[in-house]
């Protein structure tokens, strides 16, 4: 496959912030790639870097084989760009929306059949003050599609979409990496990044931690599951001194999370449930959790993840 996207030692300092921190890292055509991490990891400045909006500090960035910086106009009429601040005047309809611009593309895609596509038909005379969250979404992408470009940038596209919501923008970026587009998406829902990517960048503090597919970056953590239950009162002392391995016990509140890094011979959840049987704990709400993408980020930065 070619490459797409090519960063290597990307940085962008604001003052004595550094946002980002010697980021390298390919794209590769068809896939869907993404950058995860907390808010103020860098994600967004890289992305702006990337659609010549920003000027690095440092490195050498190729996108589409042209410099952002130098050959802006070549860009913008191969990539589609959705913008972490989209937006648009209230009044605006949303076929106006589309049709002003398409006026900016030499080769614009047929915006009344991506109104169909995107299910935004039945709101074709709709102002955008009237829109739902997840139209106005569905309208960007339709506007980021229009150049019909062959990369698509996405920036934190379902903040703030309730679930159903969240759920339908990811059939529709699914939808247009199977018209042969290549996307580049961040967000800082590790679920997001483990459902749409082919291959994850995790950021932290404008450094890259880890690169690999979701599947890899989670089975290089080597957790193999977890227990999770609720306790009456407290557990006690020598609960996790009596489970075998290297099992690793925490507690918020009332609820136990019970985790093994080793490769253990005996499933986690027997030995679990037969000590607490033995040892009287009256538990509820008890399940196994498979590790992920989350997991891996907390094992790499020692922290939550920040709103």
């Amino acid at each position: 496959m070619d490459t797409i996207v090519k960063v290597e030692g990307l940085r962008k300092t604001y003052g004595n912030t550094v946002a980002v921190d010697e980021v390298s890292f390919e794209v590769k055509e068809g896939e869907i790639f993404g950058m995860v991490g907390p808010n103020g990891a860098g994600k967004t400045t890289t992305i702006e870097c990337l659609e010549g909006l920003r000027k690095p500090d440092a490195g050498i960035l190729r996108v589409l084989g042209v410099d952002p910086q130098r050959e802006g106009q070549t860009l913008r009429e191969n990539t589609g760009m959705q913008l972490q601040q989209s937006n648009l005047p209230d009044r605006m309809k949303v076929w106006e929306a589309l049709d002003l611009y398409a006026t900016f593309y030499p080769k614009a895609a047929n915006w009344d059949e991506l109104l169909s596509q995107l299910g935004l038909e039945e709101k074709r005379n709709a102002p955008f003050s009237k829109l739902s969250g997840g139209q106005k979404q569905r309208l960007f992408i339709a506007l980021a599609l229009l150049p019909d470009p062959k990369l698509v940038f996405l920036d934190e596209l379902t903040t703030g979409l309730d679930p159903q919501a969240r759920h339908a923008i990811w059939d529709l970026v699914r939808d247009v990496r199977a018209r042969g587009k290549t996307v580049l998406l961040t967000t800082h829902f590790m679920e997001e990044a483990e459902r749409l990517c082919d291959r994850v960048a995790i950021l932290d503090h404008g450094r890259i931690v880890a690169l690999d597919t979701p599947i890899n970056l989670v089975r290089g953590l080597g957790v193999e599951e977890r227990v999770v239950f609720s306790v009456e009162g407290a557990l006690p002392a020598g609960f996790e001194k009596a489970l075998s391995g290297e099992a690793q016990v925490e507690i918020q509140g009332r609820q136990v999370s019970v985790r093994d890094r080793s490769g253990r011979k005996t499933p986690l959840v027997s030995e679990v449930v037969g000590l607490l049987s033995t040892q009287g704990i009256l538990f509820s709400d008890l399940r196994t959790e498979q590790p992920s993408l989350e997991d891996v980020f907390l094992s790499l930065t020692g922290r939550e993840m920040r709103g």
